[in-house]
């Protein structure tokens, strides 16, 4: 085990940071994360940090580039400031969904952000539900990826009798994630068949699976625009679903999703705190944050204590 361990916060992510480092009993970092006048960024460490064992809480959320390069800079600064290890904390992990070439001549940009992470001198990356769980390879260094699935499942179990639930996959990659949390919800599983024209554009087909006179739960990852997510709560709503719930790792909620979401068959969307929502909250009743801070909270403790973190995954 390392002398110390410290953890700080980008600007994304200061609240969850905060509730991380309340629940494991410590203060956070003092660190100045701001910009010069030209909009440069600016980091300063108010703290000794040689020879720690240093944690960087950033998820690179919208401005996506800005958190990016606050987090590059952090780790960079921290390397320099002769920290032993440095874990970059990235609860949503910004340009996932640009995992593989869907055309020619195009990026592969997950991959690219992996390899920026690891220049910038980062030694270990903690995560929560990649797009696509084969983004861990793309990173030579060390990742653990956690799952906010068991927050959510308990968060529902507490509100609702989940044995008339059917769990709904919006499309068909996200079947394995549905399949798991239907099992641990115990619970049915249904799939909607979908076609997407263009980015951040879907047609929704059809129901595949029983869900009439039953209460619907739309499961996914992540909820940018939130079309999809409300063309499956209207294909659920055809099919006979009694009530229409979501639940969502990573609330995006881009440009006028929230009221799309306000309007929608959805009565409520379960998310978590990796994505700070506290505006969009206010704006939409539907919107029901479950914190992901002890999840994230024990996975650092025992990833400083040098223990197994396995028992986190599942």
């Amino acid at each position: 085990m390392r002398v110390g361990l410290k953890i700080f916060a980008g600007n994304s992510n200061l609240g969850l940071a905060e509730a991380i480092t309340r629940y494991m009993g410590i203060p956070l970092g003092s660190a100045m994360v701001g910009s010069f006048s030209d909009g440069e960024i600016q980091v300063e460490f108010k703290e000794n940090v040689r020879g720690m064992d240093v944690f960087v809480v950033q998820s690179t959320c919208q401005p996506v580039n800005d958190n990016m390069i606050e987090l590059l800079i952090m780790i960079d600064a921290l390397k320099r400031a002769s920290a032993s290890r440095v874990t970059a904390v990235m609860p949503y992990y910004g340009y996932a969904r640009q995992d593989r070439k869907v055309a020619s001549r195009a990026p592969i940009t997950a991959k690219l952000v992996a390899d920026i992470i690891t220049a910038a001198g980062a030694d270990r990356v903690l995560t929560i539900d990649l797009h696509a769980g084969q983004i861990q390879g793309f990173f030579d260094i060390p990742v653990d990826h956690l799952y906010a699935g068991p927050i959510m499942a308990e968060a529902m179990k507490v509100e609702h009798d989940t044995s008339r639930f059917t769990v709904v996959s919006p499309d068909a990659g996200g079947v394995e994630r549905a399949r798991a949390f239907a099992k641990r919800l115990g619970s049915s599983l249904a799939i909607i068949d979908k076609r997407r024209s263009k980015p951040n554009e879907s047609e929704v087909m059809n129901v595949i699976g029983d869900v009439a006179d039953r209460e619907a739960v739309l499961l996914d990852d992540l909820v940018d625009t939130a079309g999809t997510l409300v063309k499956g709560a209207h294909a659920l709503q055809r099919a006979g679903a009694s009530h229409i719930y979501a639940c969502c790792t990573h609330p995006v909620l881009s440009g006028d999703a929230v009221r799309k979401i306000n309007e929608s068959p959805i009565e409520k969307l379960y998310m978590t705190d990796t994505i700070p929502t506290a505006d969009k909250v206010k704006e939409c009743p539907k919107l029901h944050v479950e914190s992901v801070a002890p999840l994230l909270g024990e996975a650092i403790s025992r990833i400083h204590r040098e223990v197994s973190v396995s028992e986190l995954f599942v």
